[in-house]
């Protein structure tokens, strides 16, 4: 009894220090970097280094979602959404917390450099650094974390172009904008939803600090037609088919039908719809990218 009762805590604990990386968002993070390894030419037949591409950056990914939830277990103990994650409800220390984060970065950031190269490994680093020590910290002072988090979120696929090509050349920029304008329909819809929550935790979202919604509405409109040009941009520059242009135009008019619709009614049904739209949105446009590569 006593070896069951000690296997099954080993296991909730084991369960935990895998919570701390938030698996099922890193998949849209390491689908990402390999869409910028894809898009950059890396090849597919080098087994050994797709491998380490994937594992070096879902582990330093993994890394990062530790550290943030070790700087926001108090704000997250807040909200209903977030406080059963394993630091806000206590099951795990403070320094735990700590070195599972310092773990999963140092063996991901490892794997990156000595398994593919020093620049995508500094370009995880960087990631790392704006989310945890940037983004994080200004999230409980300024509506404008949601624009400056968007820029470790969309550093991924650079991370995987860096993989292919040993450069950050203009492919991988425009892959960068693609992510970067996605987030923030994605986060502003996810505020609104959740706005009562994060005022009661004390942030200062956008929603949380102008209540009508006005401007929350606008700006996930603006982003997300600025998405659809940038959408379109890989054909144009010569990285993608028209076939590729085509599906993209018609996922990106939908994703921008849905904030427009968003910001028509704001409402939480269709606030819940574009978050809903952003995250099938992204994982289809990176198919039809590589579906349709040049």
């Amino acid at each position: 009894m006593a070896h069951s009762i000690a296997a099954g805590h080993a296991r909730a604990r084991t369960a935990d220090y895998l919570t701390l990386a938030k698996p099922r968002l890193n998949v849209l993070v390491v689908m990402s970097a390999m869409a910028g390894y894809v898009m950059g030419g890396g090849p597919m037949s080098d087994a050994a280094l797709v491998v380490m591409t994937v594992a070096g950056t879902a582990l330093v990914a993994g890394g990062a979602s530790a550290f943030n939830q070790v700087i926001e277990r108090v704000t997250d103990a807040q909200m209903a959404r977030t406080r059963l994650r394993p630091m806000a409800d206590r099951r795990l220390q403070p320094s735990e917390g700590l070195l599972v984060a310092s773990v999963f970065t140092i063996a991901g950031l490892s794997l990156l450099a000595l398994g593919v190269n020093l620049l995508a490994a500094g370009v995880a680093a960087a990631t790392l650094l704006t989310y945890a020590a940037i983004y994080t910290p200004l999230k409980s002072r300024t509506s404008l974390s949601t624009v400056i988090g968007a820029v470790p979120g969309a550093l991924p696929p650079v991370i995987g172009w860096a993989a292919a090509t040993g450069t950050l050349s203009r492919g991988g920029w425009v892959l960068f904008g693609i992510v970067f304008l996605w987030q923030l329909p994605h986060f502003l819809a996810i505020a609104w939803m959740y706005r009562e929550e994060y005022a009661r935790a004390g942030l200062p979202m956008l929603p949380v600090i102008e209540p009508d919604g006005r401007s929350t509405a606008r700006q996930a409109v603006v982003y997300a037609a600025a998405l659809l040009p940038m959408s379109l941009t890989p054909t144009l520059i010569g990285m993608a088919t028209p076939t590729y242009f085509v599906g993209a135009l018609i996922l990106s008019v939908l994703f921008l039908g849905l904030a427009v619709r968003f910001a028509m009614t704001r409402h939480r049904t269709d606030a819940r719809r574009l978050f809903f739209g952003s995250i099938t949105y992204l994982p289809l446009l990176w198919v039809l990218m590589i579906a349709g590569r040049t």
